[in-house]
């Protein structure tokens, strides 16, 4: 294959069953510096790598945000999320973003709502790796461990925006995800245990006493889990309320901590 002809790509692509082909190619090209390159980075899309592996970024909110092997690739449903806490946050907020993988939600939050002070949190070290470089524009701070035992203790009580995409997929239903996802991702990232709710459980519980007063806290979930994921809310002391979207199959529930 040569550079300069996109063909031999996208035959090579279609045949491996990419829908978007042709995309795909363009995107292939341009991460390949040589022709070696190329037919190295093809080789790998036509094994099933996801894409944004391949060629070292996922489009995320208007950002490149950079990914790599055994890491999370954001997902387009997680751009309501952000909306939701952008929305909710100001110039001086504390924003966090746990379980943040790769820092894609923290990034784009800080993008979209300039002047906060950002902090991201995961047990992953690769994901961690990857969220200090999404993050650094924003000179956010990432923290390595379990949810709240990797923080600072100088955030308790001072976070105005905990924003959490945890992973929520049972793990009976990880066998169903598509191959990209539970053969090249981490398992840690995708299953949520027995009903895909306990680590958005363990989020609610501590949460109270990490938010500052009125501070909120939002999670993505599904649709058919978001009455659980409320209920956890309510358990921990919180006021609810559950949003969603249409255009990007998105549901989002919003604890608020009193004042």
């Amino acid at each position: 294959m040569t550079l300069s002809d996109l063909s031999p790509v996208v035959t090579a692509l279609r045949a491996a069953g990419c829908v978007f082909a042709e995309d795909e190619a363009e995107l292939l090209v341009a991460a390949a510096g040589t022709s070696e390159e190329l037919d190295a980075l093809v080789a790998r899309r036509v094994m099933g790598h996801p894409l944004e592996h391949v060629v070292g970024w996922a489009a995320f909110c208007g950002l490149r945000i950079e990914v790599g092997p055994g890491v999370f690739v954001p997902r387009r449903r997680s751009e309501f999320l952000v909306a939701q806490a952008a929305g909710l946050a100001g110039p001086g907020s504390v924003v966090l973003d746990l379980c943040c993988g790769v820092g894609a939600v923290g990034a784009a939050v800080a993008a979209a709502t300039p002047g906060v002070e950002l902090h991201a949190a995961d047990i992953e070290p690769e994901a961690v790796r990857y969220a200090r470089r999404n993050v650094a524009a924003a000179s956010g701070r990432v923290h390595e461990g379990d949810l709240y035992a990797a923080l600072p203790p100088g955030l308790r009580g001072r976070v105005d925006v905990l924003v959490v995409n945890a992973p929520y997929v049972p793990t009976g239903e990880i066998g169903l995800l598509p191959p990209e996802a539970r053969e090249y991702e981490p398992l840690v990232a995708l299953d949520g245990g027995a009903d895909g709710l306990a680590v958005q459980r363990r989020v609610a519980a501590g949460a109270p006493g990490w938010l500052a007063p009125g501070g909120r806290l939002l999670i993505e979930t599904s649709g058919r889990q978001a009455p659980q994921t409320a209920d956890a809310f309510v358990r921990a002391g919180l006021a609810v309320r559950v949003v969603s979207s249409e255009e990007y199959a998105a549901h989002v529930v919003i604890g608020t901590k009193e004042k």
